[in-house]
């Protein structure tokens, strides 16, 4: 998994993060570990696909935010398309 240049610590929490506020974006209710876990694979899936279009997102603490928070919500709203 790329952590975009961070510790796994700093992952975690800017995961964390990322997860909770697309959780209060989308609108939807999950705990603290499932905001995490959304914000940290959210990131990580987002680089990848941005990578593979070619498109180089940087390294930092804002732009792992940023590409989670983002991640977070695609992967927030294929759960509920799945769901239904």
């Amino acid at each position: 998994m790329d952590l975009n240049g961070m510790g796994l610590l700093g992952a975690i929490i800017v995961g964390g993060i990322a997860g909770w506020l697309a959780e209060k974006f989308m609108k939807s209710n999950h705990g603290v570990f499932m905001n995490i876990i959304l914000g940290i694979i959210g990131a990580a899936l987002l680089n990848f696909l941005l990578s593979v279009l070619g498109i180089y997102t940087g390294t930092g603490v804002l732009i792992y935010l940023i590409v989670g928070f983002i991640g977070a919500c695609i992967l927030i709203a294929l759960g509920r398309a799945i769901r239904r």
